[in-house]
């Protein structure tokens, strides 16, 4: 299903009706008919997402076999999306479309990426054959909370001397949820693609004008028109995003459970720390009361005492201090 074009790219909100209804390209199905499909749209898509400089740009790919695709944990299958691929270089790509988050998944990146690095080297090879090995992450969920941007690269850099790279590992994160048009940089095609993933959902009924007028976004917005999809596809369409809803549910839960486990700790946590102040208070109580009962007897013994010096009898020092004749007889 067609649509209207407009006529110039520019950096603008202007809308254009569309007559179709798309479904969304983050989804497993989607997105490996995009970018799993069409080899001149993955390339533009690492072409303009990952940190590569003008004659560092990919030209050429060739999608890995199935037996080569990292394997995922049973609670991460059907939630992560991925594509992988080498270029002409033998420079690898793992693209993946992540819509949950969890701490673990940087180290599982890592992982996947350290393991198509080494699986490039044969018995005997030179390690100078080794190739680059880039992991494209886009994340659907928020997981630096405590900063504004949204693009994140990881590799191994000197901490000192910052143009001192080793050249292997290179990782990329995409927080979906930061990225605004306003804030964009001046790489046009990586604002067109992440407008896209962002943009773009079932509810889309108008597309902005810069996607249309780009011949790559477009042709990816024709390729995920509803109208395209049999029946078949769009039942698994549909459970790809019911197996999401039920992970972040549970995910959900989980985080419910341990906040709550946190608080039930918490408060017994500041129950025994009230415990220990309130026995602590007590003990200094009870020991300022054995002071003052030390004290109290001193004086009555000083008083006995001097009693018995003026020839007080015994009985009736007794009488009169409390204390035991014996006692007030050793003085």
């Amino acid at each position: 299903m067609k649509q209207k074009k407009s006529s110039n790219f520019a950096p603008s909100f202007q809308i254009i009706t569309t007559v179709g209804k798309y479904l969304d390209p983050r989804a497993d199905l989607t997105f490996k008919k995009i970018f799993g499909e069409h080899k001149h749209l993955v390339i533009s898509l690492l072409n303009a997402l990952l940190p590569l400089k003008e004659d560092e740009q990919v030209e050429s790919i060739e999608y890995w076999p199935a037996e080569k695709v990292p394997d995922r944990p049973l609670a991460e299958k059907d939630s992560i999306v991925d594509v992988c691929c080498k270029d002409n270089k033998n420079r690898e790509f793992i693209v993946e479309m992540q819509m949950t988050w969890t701490d673990s998944f940087k180290k599982r990146v890592l992982f996947n990426a350290s393991k198509a690095y080494v699986a490039q080297s044969k018995r005997g090879d030179e390690y100078a054959l080794l190739q680059p090995v880039y992991a494209l992450n886009f994340v659907n969920a928020e997981f630096m909370k405590d900063v504004d941007d949204y693009y994140h690269y990881y590799h191994l850099v000197h901490d000192k001397y910052t143009n001192e790279v080793i050249d292997g590992l290179h990782l990329v994160f995409v927080e979906l949820p930061k990225f605004k048009p306003q804030t964009y940089s001046e790489r046009k095609m990586q604002v067109l693609w992440l407008r896209f993933l962002t943009e773009i959902n079932d509810e889309t009924r108008e597309v902005p004008a810069e996607l249309l007028e780009n011949a790559e976004t477009n042709e990816a917005l024709e390729i995920i028109e509803r109208a395209a999809f049999s029946d078949a596809e769009m039942r698994a369409y549909d459970k790809f995003w019911d197996i999401v809803s039920r992970q972040k549910t549970l995910e959900g839960d989980y985080k419910r459970e341990i906040n709550a486990m946190k608080n039930e700790v918490e408060m017994a946590e500041k129950a025994i720390e009230e415990a220990k102040a309130e026995a602590e208070e007590a003990k200094a109580e009870a020991e300022e009361a054995k002071a003052e009962a030390e004290e109290a007897k001193s004086k009555l013994v000083d008083s006995a005492r001097k009693m018995k010096v003026k020839g007080y009898a015994v009985e009736d020092i007794a009488d009169i201090t409390g204390l035991p004749a014996e006692e007030i007889e050793t003085l």
